[in-house]
């Protein structure tokens, strides 16, 4: 029974996970045929089990006293390289399937950020929106209780994730810190006062965006006076855009759950201050956008199409920073009719397979997940260093090491790329560049 097979017989519900292990495993067949010792070492069928899944209840009361019951999960997918290291999702979809094909994700991110950081991933299906700030304290504080026993600075470091953001991060560790009696850096995302750092909210949009201004650069192109689309309205999104009209790009669409905003004057630094208002303090829906500046455009999701129509304007750029799958076979079709020359995924695993293929068939610069959005979990490694120091760097410093860290990912995903005969095809190179690294390691460390 091949690796994928024996995946789907063991877990058959968990699609999201089989999709990427699929696309790992269709990568990295000229690297096991070059190296049969991770075929006699069973490296792909270890690499697939998690090393460990943690799955508890989570229960707490709302404002009315009432009790709610949620599942809580945490999955420590493989620690060859450094302690488990991935984000917690708060949100009505979340499963194990999802958990685990995005601590597999992490654990080749992970890789390609050079940092020593392995991969995980955790959360719950408690969803934090239109509930109170004291009941998503409660809600934390009751999801810390049993996750604490499982986490420490040397053995698993969470982050935020969808769903997860400051004020979360801020109860989790509270009640982390209450529990342990010790402030370690056990907890990435943190409050600037009280141990994170400078630039990690932005640095999975700004690292997208660096991502592939290099694409652009191996070209001979630049970022100036592009249109860019963009998903999604929340942080990634957010900094994406910001990080856009820094270099000259000029973003024209967002969007969140409801629907989506198309602005063909495009998003401007007053319209960006008005998006995080809307969406990190009021908690409202991008539809207010257009009630603030009517010559926007606003779409609501409409179910019974098959296609998403915010990928349907024209651009030269696309930003996809929302979630996993938002961008199908029809909506890739469109990607490339309307004239986009470069992909940058600032979500994980937002494109399905045949999406995939259109793009690389057509020849779209496409920086895939693991690779394009690196910038978070780099940033967060670069915490855990000045947790450990007990120092602060600068922004100019931690955005010039993410600027560097993006820049190495792209190099290493490039040549790993021409090295195996597929030019600028980076979901080869990282996927390549990432297995490797990771391998070499669980040989060197055995059976284990």
């Amino acid at each position: 029974m091949d690796i994928l097979e024996l995946v789907k017989s063991r877990d058959p519900n968990e699609r999201e996970f089989h999709q990427a292990v699929s696309e790992v495993l269709d990568s990295i067949k000229p690297v096991l045929d070059r190296n049969p010792e991770y075929r006699s070492a069973a490296i792909m069928a270890r690499i697939v089990e998690p090393e460990r899944v943690i799955m508890f209840r989570v229960p707490w009361a709302d404002d009315d006293g009432d009790v709610h019951v949620n599942r809580g999960f945490r999955i420590e997918m493989n620690s060859a390289i450094g302690p488990y290291k991935g984000g917690l999702r708060f949100h009505p979809s979340v499963n194990l399937g999802i958990l685990k094909f995005l601590a597999f994700e992490q654990v080749f991110k992970n890789a390609l950020t050079s940092l020593p950081m392995g991969g995980g991933k955790g959360g719950s299906d408690f969803d934090p929106k239109g509930k109170s700030d004291m009941e998503v304290m409660r809600f934390c504080q009751s999801f810390m209780l049993e996750l604490a026993r499982h986490i420490g600075p040397d053995t698993d470091i969470p982050a935020g994730d969808i769903g997860v953001g400051a004020r979360e991060i801020g109860f989790l560790f509270g009640m982390y810190k209450k529990i342990r009696n010790e402030f370690t850096g056990v907890l990435t995302g943190k409050g600037l006062g009280w141990g994170g750092s400078l630039i990690r909210p932005e640095a999975t949009g700004y690292g997208s965006v660096y991502f592939a201004a290099e694409m652009l650069n191996a070209k001979g192109k630049t970022l100036e006076g592009a249109t860019a689309l963009v998903s999604g309205s929340g942080n990634v999104a957010q900094f994406t855009m910001e990080k856009l009209i820094q270099l000259g790009a000029t973003p024209v669409t967002f969007s969140d759950s409801s629907g989506y905003i198309f602005d063909e004057k495009g998003v401007d630094t007053e319209k960006l201050e008005y998006i995080k208002l809307l969406k990190n303090v009021r908690r409202g829906r991008v539809k207010e956008y257009a009630d603030k500046f009517p010559e926007a455009v606003y779409t609501p999701v409409d179910p019974g199409l098959d296609y998403n129509p915010l990928w349907a304007h024209k651009a030269d750029c696309a930003f996809p920073s929302a979630t996993q799958n938002e961008i199908n076979g029809k909506d890739a079709a469109n990607i490339v009719a309307n004239g986009v020359k470069v992909l940058s995924e600032g979500a994980n695993m937002p494109t399905t397979p045949d999406g995939i293929d259109i793009f690389l068939d057509n020849g779209i610069l496409y920086g895939p997940g693991k690779a394009a959005n690196a910038g978070g979990v780099s940033v967060s490694g670069l915490e855990m260093s000045q947790n450990s120091m007990r120092l602060n760097w600068t922004r100019e410093e931690v955005d010039q090491r993410l600027k560097v860290i993006m820049h190495n990912i792209h190099k290493a995903c490039a040549e790993t790329a021409e090295h195996y005969g597929a030019p600028f095809n980076y979901m080869m190179g990282a996927n390549i560049a990432g297995f490797v690294k990771v391998s070499q390691a669980m040989l060197d460390q055995g059976l284990v």
